[in-house]
């Protein structure tokens, strides 16, 4: 019987051990699993920071080309106008004669 017992409390002492590296292995798990939580929500915090910050430099590139095209369309509006009354001022005196003909005339 002394055999039994010693080979009971061999058993009993095993289950112990076991149950030791299991709650080890547990709390070990728990922590890996609050690091993974950490370092997501800290890749999710980045990554929004640098999305915002790639749309806040796209739109500044958009806005400076517009205003860049605005400009370019500015300047071209001026040189037709420029253009469009040089014409007309070639065109003046033929206009001003046939008008004082006409009223002359009738």
């Amino acid at each position: 019987m002394v055999v039994e017992k010693s080979l009971l409390a061999k058993i009993r002492e095993k289950e112990l051990e076991v149950s030791i590296k299991i709650d080890d292995v547990r709390v070990e798990a728990n922590r890996m699993i609050e690091n993974a939580r950490k370092e997501s929500l800290a890749i999710i915090t980045s990554s929004e920071t640098e999305g915002k910050k790639a749309a806040d430099e796209f739109l500044k590139r958009e806005i400076e080309r517009v205003r860049e095209e605005a400009d370019h369309i500015g300047v071209h509006t001026r040189e037709e106008v420029e253009s469009v009354r040089r014409k007309g001022e070639k065109n003046l005196p033929k206009a001003v004669e046939k008008t004082i003909a006409i009223v002359l005339s009738g």
